[in-house]
């Protein structure tokens, strides 16, 4: 047996040493450093009651700081019925969930959620994932795992969690020119009339603010066979009379088959979810490992969650404020000549174009004004679209507005970068992400 052994083993060099994988891993490291992709991150205290202000725990002692860049973005994280259904539910129910939903993790909280969910959206069923990543990563490859020869028809600016789902599905796909239908057109009508079809998009994209052209969608879908699947992430809450969306402010949430979304942004707390009709539900969930396999919510985030829908289902006064108030910023921003690009919605972003100068003007913010805006730079975006991403919320006033714009002004002077005539305006790139196909 020795011998047999001793046969098997026949390396040559020396073994590899435990110093020999970490020399990789601060390689990789050392790479991002290099390309002045490393982020460090900013060890911030959120201040219930008091958003957008929190407390920079700085290596120099606390500071005061005013956030810029939450996706909480209408402060529901601290509003007292949200605070109060989660301090009630974990002092009923506890704090965690017991397990799987299969085996001890479904409990009534989660149940009401997911009714209010489809009934936020005008759907029969609704199934609610730990994020908004997972319910997109695994609600799409499950889907198209279902459809025997599914094809996947993926707008070239998806986020990468929808990137994630239609490499994991495994099924043939075609990434069709963002929110350009003519192109959408030709690769359906190039495809067999019988085969499933699933067109995959987002309502509202986040980095740089625009909208998808959801009509139009819709009609190729009708037209050639297709099934609609679209993220609603970043406009859930904040968009349509009752917060259901893009899909609900554009009078489409009836034509579109699958609606995602996520419960961490405008809601406040933290979950995704996918709402369709009930057999597609009911099939994802049977059949979704990132569902059957991983631990549900728990009561309380469950709680909350279904208090901050509510809440925004019946009051227009907190997204009436969100579009002043992004209207504004913009405004304020342009009248100072910086770069803010052309955004139809809530986002607000600001070309600066160079990773190692966004860093710089992210740090100059900080430590000098006491601003938290995090850079934005490749793979998020293009290399050469470097951005900061500012997204005001209900809760900053005319003073932060004035109080950012001035500390802008002088960090753009003092790293020398190019102001703008007050008349002009910056062009956003046509593809400001890059799809996997494009890079595989």
């Amino acid at each position: 047996m020795n011998a047999d052994v001793g046969s098997i083993n026949c390396f040559t060099g020396p073994a590899f040493r435990r110093s020999d994988y970490d020399a990789l891993f601060n390689s990789a490291l050392n790479q991002l450093r290099d390309e002045r992709r490393y982020r460090n991150f900013v060890d911030l205290e959120r201040l219930a009651g008091q958003f957008p202000h929190a407390i920079w725990h700085s290596p120099v002692g606390p500071r005061q700081v005013v956030i810029w860049c939450s996706n909480d973005y209408l402060g529901m994280a601290q509003h007292p019925d949200v605070v109060g259904a989660m301090v009630e539910a974990a002092s009923q129910m506890g704090t965690g969930a017991g397990g799987t939903r299969n085996i001890a993790g479904t409990n009534h909280s989660l149940l009401e959620l997911e009714r209010e969910l489809a009934s936020l959206h005008g759907k029969e069923a609704a199934l609610v994932f730990t994020s908004g990543y997972v319910s997109n990563q695994t609600g799409i490859a499950t889907i198209a795992k279902l459809l025997p020869d599914c094809l996947l028809l993926s707008d070239a600016l998806n986020h990468n969690s929808m990137i994630e789902g239609v490499r994991h599905s495994g099924a043939e796909r075609h990434i069709w020119r963002h929110n350009d239908v003519r192109h959408l057109e030709q690769l359906l009508r190039a495809t067999a009339p019988d085969r499933p079809k699933l067109i995959l998009c987002e309502s509202l994209y986040s980095m740089d603010g625009d909208v998808a052209p959801l009509h139009q969608i819709c009609d190729l879908a009708e037209r050639y066979g297709a099934l609609t699947y679209v993220d609603e992430v970043h406009a859930v809450g904040m968009y349509g009379a009752h917060g259901g969306g893009i899909a609900e402010r554009d009078g489409v949430m009836d034509r579109i088959d699958i609606i995602e979304g996520t419960l961490a942004k405008a809601f406040g707390c933290l979950g995704g979810y996918v709402a369709a009709n009930a057999n597609l539900i009911d099939a994802v969930r049977s059949y979704a490992p990132g569902f059957i396999f991983t631990t549900a919510l728990p009561p309380p985030i469950c709680a909350a969650a279904t208090a901050a829908i509510r809440h925004l289902r019946t009051s227009q006064r907190e997204r009436d404020r969100h579009q002043d108030r992004a209207a504004r910023l913009k405004s304020v921003l342009h009248t100072a000549g910086l770069p803010v690009m052309p955004s139809e919605t809530h986002i607000v972003p600001v070309h600066v174009g160079d990773p190692e100068k966004c860093k710089m003007v992210s740090n100059l913010l900080l430590w000098k004004h006491g601003i938290y805006i995090q850079p934005i730079n490749y793979p998020t975006v293009p290399r050469g679209h470097e951005r900061l991403r500012i997204t005001p919320s209900p809760h900053h006033s005319h003073e932060l507005m004035d109080h950012l714009a001035e500390a802008l002004i002088d960090v753009w002077d003092q790293l020398k970068l190019p102001r703008l005539d007050r008349t002009v305006s910056v062009t956003k790139p046509r593809d400001s992400r890059i799809h996997v196909d494009s890079v595989a």
